[in-house]
């Protein structure tokens, strides 16, 4: 059995992780390659926007177990591709088990594909666009400990990213959804001090 406090897990491989990703193996491999660390990628970007959208109301762990899933109905959120998704399209995702079948989210990522190409065109990027958004040091607690994790829900860089979005017309997008997402991307290293990721995700970053 690992040992555990009330914020760091050491598992039975010797490695001290965030408390969160205890439970599941796909769950510690997301946080041990993937959850903080910087990524720059329009389409991986795109994917975890939407995914981010998708997870409002449910727990990340359902969200991570049908990513696959999520990659395949969506044409590996490919921006270009997503925003061709036509109505019929979205009648035959409604039917797909594999993912959540809400309609609401399922047109909002493709709204939101369309209004990401148009992104690509003003700004080069969707990526170079959502790193405009990175907040300086000073706006970040200077130690991540699970008191301080409970408390941020969102930021004063996730309601500006969150504000410009939705003048863009893009959809669920709240200020609590994108500081989810500015975890993800790694925006912001909110592995708790002590985690074994957090120098690693501050070396790549």
């Amino acid at each position: 059995m690992p040992a555990q406090t009330a914020e760091i897990v050491r598992g039975e491989d010797g490695v001290r992780r965030c408390f969160w990703c205890a439970a599941d193996p796909l769950y510690r491999a997301y946080h041990d390659t993937e959850w903080g660390f910087p990524q720059r990628d329009d389409t991986r970007l795109f994917e975890k926007l939407c995914l981010e959208g998708f997870q409002a109301g449910l727990s990340w762990i359902t969200v991570l177990r049908k990513r696959e899933n999520f990659r395949r109905a969506f044409a590996g959120f490919e921006l270009e591709k997503v925003a061709r998704f036509t109505p019929r399209k979205v009648e035959s995702l409604l039917q797909d088990e594999g993912i959540i079948r809400h309609r609401g989210k399922i047109e909002s990522a493709i709204q939101n594909a369309r209004r990401a190409c148009e992104l690509v065109e003003e700004r080069g990027s969707l990526s170079s666009y959502l790193w405009s958004f990175e907040p300086p040091a000073t706006e970040r607690p200077a130690r991540i400990t699970l008191e301080v994790l409970r408390k941020l829900t969102e930021s004063p860089a996730s309601r500006a990213l969150s504000k410009d979005l939705k003048r863009r017309g893009w959809s669920f997008v709240g200020p609590t959804t994108m500081y989810a997402l500015l975890q993800a991307m790694g925006m912001v290293n909110d592995h708790l001090h002590g985690c074994d990721a957090r120098p690693r995700v501050e070396r790549a970053r």
